[in-house]
């Protein structure tokens, strides 16, 4: 095992610490992003096993089509529950695949907004997203997801609090290892405690077998050839496409958010439009089989600040991980037995590490919060971002399509960016451009 250092330095060649700390490091990456990923299947009927393998195979496909370069893992998107809820409400095997052949075509919107970033280029079009933009959004989506994690504490409190106290402990008092694989010892040592006072049920663990395929043909959108309902399939796109408006957008923040936590410029190299191309034909790739629509992950954002550890390859042992524990039903009946307190308490660690990543963006970039301009952008994201997401609707509807509130946040912030008057942030240049931006460039 290599004697490097870790935990203090950023280290983007994960190699120096020798294979078995990858492996660890890899084992929590996987963790961190279980409690969300399973999450989805459970409350729309879809396979959780599926879901694990198409993250898992999603994540690689992301990382090849990025050339390897972008330390982001891919798993179960919160946007389209309410797609999958509109074409099947109760979760009927038989509505399902309908809904995924909606979740399929809105992952393709993805690879057109990616040709237009390789067309007109990176440079033009992210003019649109300066630091007042990006700063706001990133902190709101750690925001946005804080209820989450309060309510799934609020389950067992105690059980939550050793998984909090456990990664703080490793994070700041650690030596070695142990200071970069804190989710990990959290989620282990609050699972064990929930376990001993009896807050685990087994049963489903025991009755699970050891090996079994990840997903049913039936199950997939290839099982409605020859006999599938046009009109539904035609009514699934129609409901479920636009919602890749929102979560689109959502892409850039969270890219915005890795490269700031990492300290790299993801945005032009490897560029915006490889990162939508892979985040959209993961998508599209995991709706064929019946797995819910894939999206960069926050939780290991938040891994990635906490461990300082920026090595792509270390994602890409946990999404090998991912594959091979698909095909064993006993380990996905596990992970799903695991305390909904342990994953509230490691996010909630996770998330608020987002939003100071996004307070870091501001900061780092000398945005100008004496400027009412930048005063009235920020400020209008913030509100909007999150009083949408906490208000009675939880949403804004525009006929059939429903907003999140984050992308009517990004919506408004782009647009008042590119139409108010003042210096604005010129992407590429560290000093702020001479004129503002508008949609005549």
């Amino acid at each position: 095992m290599s004697n490097v250092k870790v935990g203090n330095e950023p280290i983007y060649d994960a190699r120096s610490l020798g294979a078995p700390r990858m492996l660890v490091l890899g084992v929590q990456h996987m963790f961190a992003m279980f409690g969300a990923t399973v999450l989805v299947p459970a409350l729309t009927g879809l396979s959780v096993s599926a879901t694990l393998l198409f993250a898992g195979l999603g994540t690689l496909l992301f990382h090849l089509i990025t050339k390897k370069k972008v330390p982001a893992f891919l798993g179960s998107s919160f946007a389209f529950l309410g797609g999958y809820w509109a074409i099947a409400p109760k979760g009927e095997p038989e509505l399902l695949p309908y809904a995924c052949v909606g979740v399929a075509c809105a992952g393709l919107m993805y690879a057109i907004l990616s040709g237009l970033f390789k067309v007109y280029g990176a440079k033009k079009v992210m003019r649109f997203f300066p630091p007042i933009v990006t700063g706001p959004i990133i902190i709101c989506i750690g925001m946005n997801l804080s209820a989450t994690a309060i309510n799934s504490c609020s389950a067992n409190w105690g059980v939550a609090a050793v998984a909090i106290v456990v990664v703080i402990a490793c994070n700041i008092w650690g030596k070695g290892m142990v200071k970069i694989i804190p989710i990990l010892l959290g989620v282990v040592a609050s699972y064990v405690v929930g376990a001993i006072t009896g807050n685990v049920d087994f049963s489903k663990v025991h009755e699970a077998a050891w090996l079994g395929l990840p997903f049913r043909m039936e199950d997939t959108v290839f099982s409605l050839i020859g006999n599938a309902d046009t009109s539904l399939i035609i009514s699934s796109i129609i409901t479920i496409m636009p919602i890749a408006l929102a979560t689109m957008i959502e892409h850039i923040g969270d890219v915005c958010a890795i490269s700031s936590t990492v300290e790299r410029n993801y945005l032009a190299d490897p560029g915006l439009h490889r990162t939508l191309l892979g985040d959209g034909l993961a998508t599209s790739l995991a709706a064929l089989f019946g797995a819910p629509a894939n999206t960069t992950y926050g939780e290991n954002t938040g891994v990635l600040a906490l461990s300082r550890v920026y090595d792509p390859r270390v994602i890409r042992i946990a999404a090998g991980l991912a594959v091979l524990l698909s095909f064993c039903p006993k380990f996905a009946a596990l992970i799903s037995a695991m305390p909904v307190a342990t994953m509230g308490g490691v996010s909630m660690v996770l998330y608020g590490m987002i939003s100071a990543v996004g307070v870091r963006n501001v900061v780092e970039n000398k945005v100008d919060f004496t400027s009412s301009r930048n005063v009235i952008i920020a400020a209008l994201i913030m509100v909007l971002a999150i009083g949408i997401t906490y208000s009675e609707a939880g949403a804004v509807r525009i006929g059939s399509v429903s907003l999140s509130g984050l992308a009517v946040a990004a919506i408004v912030g782009i647009l008042l960016n590119a139409v108010l008057p003042g210096k604005d942030y010129e992407f590429g240049i560290d000093e702020q451009g001479d004129t503002s931006v508008n949609f005549k460039v």
